[in-house]
């Protein structure tokens, strides 16, 4: 599980919220890969609640690489 704080939601595409990209370097995760990072909740001032479900690389050092570049 990570440590660092998730982005704001606002700031991440649909494919990163629905965990389909990681989270952080945007790259494509498939079924069994990534690490979950539970369901979180967001409350938008202007909108209903909803849920949302961040996915991270599995290799954290290719992850922060591919994040620098």
């Amino acid at each position: 599980m990570t440590t660092r704080a998730l982005p704001p939601v606002k700031d991440l595409t649909e494919a990163q919220q629905r965990g389909w990209v990681c989270v952080w370097c945007r790259a494509a995760l498939g079924i069994g890969l990534g690490v979950g990072l539970g369901e979180q909740r967001v409350r938008p001032a202007d909108g209903a609640a909803y849920s949302w479900f961040p996915r991270q690389c599995s290799d954290a050092a290719a992850c922060q690489a591919r994040e620098a570049s």
